[in-house]
């Protein structure tokens, strides 16, 4: 599928963090300010610490059911908040990688949003490596929102 001129598809990394969830507002009311789509992804991360096989798949289903949760909780929320329906996806592996082979694979993806936590809270691991590697990775603008910024003042920059 091919990205349709005029018709802007918002690409949003979430979890259940705080700087996550004002990213999507941005990206919702963007959207509905331009008659856009959302997509929300999260990503569940391989464990690094090795367990027996057992163990790995209960902690795999549980991290999935967690994904699950959170995707439908923030699109419940969302719903509710702006009256936009949202794409949810969930993928496995590294956030980074995820992210550009979703944005490589779906043509109508327009612009990537990600939160960035306040400083000396979180990471911003991800946010540092498209940031170092932009050109490389993507094709489409990223739009970094800072986690701390209230409804109002999101309101007045979209």
């Amino acid at each position: 599928m091919e990205h349709i001129p005029g018709r802007v598809k918002f690409l949003v990394c979430v979890d259940a963090s705080e700087e996550c969830k004002a990213a999507l507002k941005f990206a919702c009311m963007r959207a509905k300010n331009s008659n856009g789509l959302v997509l929300i992804l999260y990503v569940v991360e391989p464990n690094d610490v090795q367990h027996f096989a057992g163990v790995e798949k209960v902690m795999e289903r549980e991290a999935y059911e967690e994904a699950e949760r959170v995707l439908s909780e923030l699109q419940k929320e969302t719903f509710q908040e702006f009256s936009i329906e949202i794409e949810k996806q969930i993928s496995y592996g590294y956030k980074y990688t995820s992210i550009v082979n979703l944005i490589n694979e779906d043509k109508t993806i327009s612009i990537l949003v990600l939160g960035a936590a306040p400083e000396g809270k979180g990471t911003n691991e991800l946010i540092n490596k498209f940031s170092t590697g932009l050109t490389n990775s993507i094709h489409i603008p990223l739009t970094i929102v800072p986690g701390n910024l209230n409804n109002n003042e999101l309101k007045k920059i979209t």
